[in-house]
């Protein structure tokens, strides 16, 4: 399955997340395990324990034909990795660092077949980027800026059609989805800026 560049780059940047952490005494090169068990609970919650267990399956034997060395990682019955035990005298940091970039990346990508881009985009900003904000244009190289006018002027539709839901209950509930609808575009519009912009040194 061919995935595009930046499924792989945005999983390199919750890995560098997850690094940056610095939550469990586990070696860096390992964050793909945690980035993983942190999926884990919202994944059984969308699509049960049996479901979550089958994603991370597939892309465990897909990430496979790159990185062989994820042999030896298995997924238990609760959805959980196992075999990071066994990997570790396998391989060295940058194998293990690569490995962990492949398994994330045919993750996503299996969610965006599955869920779509912006629930995909959503969950993992709310449990793995909880502290994402829409990128400021002092943050966005130049070219983006239209790109941020668009999450700009698409918040604002999204504010002012919640107004007007609680201005006219007939229509309520179709204008407040309307505009969850809209505010979820915006988040998957400045999630590609982020994603899209050059990587710090």
């Amino acid at each position: 399955m061919m995935l595009p560049p930046q499924t792989r780059d945005l999983a390199q940047r919750l890995l560098a997340h997850e690094n940056a952490a610095g939550k469990t005494s586990e070696p860096t090169e390992f964050a793909a395990f945690r980035v993983c068990e942190t999926l884990r609970q919202p994944l059984c919650a969308l699509a049960g324990v049996a479901g979550c267990r089958s994603l991370l399956s597939r892309a465990l034997t897909l990430a496979r034909a790159d990185a062989p060395s994820l042999t030896a990682v298995q997924v238990a019955a609760d959805g959980s990795l196992k075999g990071l035990e066994e990997l570790r005298p396998q391989v060295d940091t940058d194998q293990a660092r690569e490995a962990g970039i492949i398994l994330i990346t045919q993750l996503l990508g299996l969610l965006v077949r599955v869920v779509g881009e912006a629930m995909t985009l959503q969950l993992v900003t709310s449990e793995i980027l909880p502290d994402f904000r829409f990128p400021s244009k002092s943050d966005i190289p130049i070219g983006f800026e239209a790109i941020l006018k668009e999450v700009d002027d698409l918040q604002g539709v999204s504010a002012r059609l919640e107004g007007l839901a609680e201005q006219y209950p007939p229509v309520t509930e179709a204008l407040m989805t309307i505009s969850e609808n809209v505010l979820n575009t915006a988040t998957v519009l400045a999630v590609v800026a982020a994603i899209k912009s050059p990587k710090p040194n």
